[in-house]
C-alpha cells in the first residue's frame, strides 16, 4: 500500500500538463477492483425470487463477491430433486444457504440422512421445512433420535411443518429429559409424537414447566392413566394457571355449570378448554336455548361441544324436528336430544325401516 501511494504521488508530480485531480481519478480507477456480484440481481435471475424477496434476502448475504459458491449450492439442490419453485422458497427463507460449502457441509448432511434410511425425495422434502437447520450437521443426530419416536419420516415431517424448532432445541438438555418424563407419565411414543404436533412446547419447554402442566392436568381430574391425559396436556400446554382458572370460570357461567359439572366436563373432554369464547357461546345458545338441553346433560356429554354447529348439530336437529312435528318420530326429548349427539343411536333405533336407514345414512355422511 505504501509503494502504491508513492507511485501515485510520483506520477502526479511528474505530470505538468494534466490536472492533478483528474490524474488521481484515473489512477485510482486503474487500481480499484472490478465490481463484484450483484446479489440482488442474482437472487432474482438465478434463484427466482421476487424483487421484494431479493431486496430482503440480499441484506443477509451482501458479502458474496462471486457466483461460484451459490451456483454450486443451486446445482446441489437441483440434484436432490428440488424444483425451481422449491429452490426459490428455500432461498427466500434462508438466503445464507447460498453461502454453505457443498463439499464440507451440505454433502455430508445428505450422506448422513441417507444413512438413516431417507430417500432422496424425503431429503428434498426435509430441506423445504428444515430451513437453516439443513446447514447444520447436527440435523442428522436430531432425526436419528426423532424417527423412532414418530414412527415414520412422514409423521416427523408433519410435526416439523407445524414447528421446525424441534430441530433447534438442545437434545440432551431439553428434549430428551422431557421425553423421558412423559414416558414415565405413561405416554407411549406414538402419544408423544401426536402431542408434539399439537403442542410442541411439551418437548421444548424446560422440564419444570412440563412437570407443572402434568400437575395441572391431574388437579383438573385427568390422571396419567386416563385416555384423555394426552389431550389434557395439549389443552394446558400454552396456558398459565390464571388463564386456566379464567377458562373454567367462563365455562361455568356460559353453561350454568356447578364446580362439579365443570370438573366432569373437563375430565371427559379436556380440549373444551381450547375452544374460543365465541364458539362456546354459540354452542350454549343453540343447545340450551333452542334445543332445550339441561346443563347437567351437556356436562356429562361434553364431546358435543366439539361438533360443528352448522355442519352437524343444526342440520340433524332440524331433520329430526321435522320428523317429530309430522308424527314420524314419537320419542321423548331425552332420546330426541341423544340423536343429535350420536349417529349410532339413530342407526340402531331405526334399523328396521329401509327408508329411515337411508335417511339416517344421508344425514350422517
Amino acid at each position: 500500500m505504501l509503494r502504491l501511494r508513492r507511485s501515485i504521488f510520483t506520477r502526479l508530480l511528474s505530470s505538468p500538463s494534466a490536472s492533478p485531480i483528474s490524474h488521481l481519478h484515473r489512477l485510482l480507477s486503474a487500481v480499484s477492483p472490478s465490481p463484484g456480484l450483484n446479489v440482488e440481481e442474482y437472487l432474482v435471475d438465478r434463484c427466482g425470487l421476487t424483487r421484494a424477496q431479493a431486496i430482503k434476502a440480499s441484506a443477509k448475504i451482501s458479502h458474496l463477491k462471486s457466483p461460484t459458491n451459490p451456483d454450486a449450492v443451486l446445482s446441489f439442490l437441483a440434484g436432490l430433486g428440488l424444483s425451481t419453485g422449491d429452490v426459490s422458497a428455500v432461498v427466500a427463507k434462508d438466503p445464507k444457504l447460498l453461502c454453505s460449502a457443498v463439499d464440507k457441509t451440505l454433502a455430508p448432511v445428505v450422506t448422513g440422512l441417507a444413512g438413516l434410511g431417507l430417500s432422496r425425495d424425503e431429503i428434498a422434502r426435509l430441506v423445504l421445512v428444515a430451513r437453516d437447520r439443513i446447514r447444520c450437521r447436527s440435523i442428522v443426530s436430531y432425526l436419528n433420535y426423532y424417527l423412532p419416536i414418530f414412527g415414520s419420516f412422514h409423521n416427523l415431517l408433519r410435526a416439523l411443518k407445524f414447528n421446525n424448532s424441534l430441530l433447534g432445541y438442545n437434545l440432551e438438555r431439553t428434549v430428551k429429559p422431557n421425553v423421558t418424563f412423559l414416558r414415565e407419565c405413561g405416554l407411549h411414543d406414538c402419544d408423544i409424537a401426536k402431542l408434539s404436533i399439537a403442542a410442541p412446547s411439551m418437548l421444548t419447554n424446560n422440564l419444570d414447566r412440563v412437570r407443572a402442566t402434568v400437575a395441572c392436568a391431574e388437579r383438573l381430574g385427568v390422571p396419567r392413566a386416563s385416555p384423555m391425559f394426552r389431550h389434557a396436556l395439549h389443552a394446558l400446554a400454552f396456558d398459565t394457571e390464571d388463564t386456566v382458572a379464567a377458562k373454567l370460570d367462563y365455562l361455568k357461567k356460559t353453561f350454568n355449570w356447578s364446580d362439579a359439572e365443570v370438573a366432569i366436563a373437563v375430565s371427559r373432554a379436556p380440549l373444551v378448554l381450547t375452544r374460543s369464547k365465541a364458539t362456546l357461546q354459540g354452542r350454549s345458545d343453540f343447545l340450551m336455548s333452542e334445543v332445550g338441553l339441561e346443563p347437567a346433560y351437556i356436562a356429562h356429554r361434553p364431546a358435543i361441544l366439539s361438533y360443528s354447529l352448522e355442519g352437524r348439530l343444526r342440520p340433524r336437529y332440524y331433520v329430526l324436528k321435522f320428523l317429530k312435528e309430522n308424527g314420524l318420530l314419537q320419542r321423548e326429548r331425552s332420546y330426541f336430544s341423544a340423536v343429535i349427539v350420536t349417529e349410532k343411536v339413530f342407526v340402531d333405533r331405526w334399523r328396521e325401516e329401509t327408508w329411515q336407514i337411508w335417511l339416517c345414512n344421508t344425514i350422517c355422511r
